[in-house]
């Protein structure tokens, strides 16, 4: 693989998000000086060493989008392409996107973002990006409070999968041809990657992440992403 390999970096946009209650696409929810897309997209161009960043929009909304991402795209350039009827078919198309890159060798490793997540960091990205260069895989991981089981027994040692998602360009790319194939559909990235490992010997770590990097779901969190930027500063 060429030593300019580097990252690229996917932000899911394609979402209904009906829960939250708006009139509109959640990730298109106005919030601090932005939208909650807007913040995501700014970390995402903030990663360093990456050379492509694809957003994945639902069909119809590429006005809103552009509207969205435009005041904090600056001299930064994404690759917009429409999104599927699920996440996993949102995934796929971004990948069918990136795949010259991928077999050119140009990308080695891509992380799989929610724009939901307005307050990862760029060094959670990095993070994730390190991992999996080096394991294959990784994703964020925080420890859970107040779960229990099925019997509703308290339950410990257990934790909550957050984004960005990182693994292997190559196998990624391999895995979601095979889920095409099959008609699989993944909860997530890691989702495929379990079902489709390969030979490739490919592990998934786990990176330590923070229950701040929250996802907006209902219309209380935009408030809360608000107050938690206002604090920060």
């Amino acid at each position: 693989m060429p030593d300019t390999a580097r990252s690229a970096l996917v932000v899911l946009a394609a979402g209904a998000g009906t829960r939250v209650g708006a009139a509109v696409n959640k990730v298109l929810l106005p919030v601090a000086d932005a939208t909650v897309l807007g913040l995501s997209l700014r970390t995402a161009l903030a990663v360093e060493d990456v050379r492509r960043i694809v957003l994945v929009v639902r069909p119809g909304e590429e006005e809103a989008v552009a509207a969205a991402v435009r005041p904090v795209l600056g001299t930064g350039e994404v690759l917009v392409v429409p999104g599927g009827a699920t996440r996993h078919a949102s995934e796929w198309s971004a990948l069918q996107a990136l795949r010259p890159d991928v077999e050119a060798g140009e990308i080695d490793v891509v992380a799989i973002h929610d724009g939901a997540r307005p307050l990862a960091s760029p060094e959670l990205f990095a993070v994730v990006i390190d991992v999996a260069r080096d394991l294959g895989g990784a994703i964020p991981v925080v420890p859970l409070t107040g779960a229990v089981d099925a019997s509703f027994t308290p339950v410990t040692d257990v934790a909550g999968v957050q984004t960005p998602q990182a693994f292997r360009a190559r196998p990624l790319l391999a895995a979601y041809e095979q889920a095409a194939a099959d008609g699989f559909d993944g909860t997530d990235t890691a989702a495929c990657l379990a079902a489709y490992p390969g030979d490739t010997g490919l592990r998934i770590g786990a990176v330590p992440s923070s229950p701040l990097n929250l996802k907006v779901t209902f219309a209380e969190d935009v408030a809360t992403v608000d107050a938690l930027l206002t604090r920060r500063g």
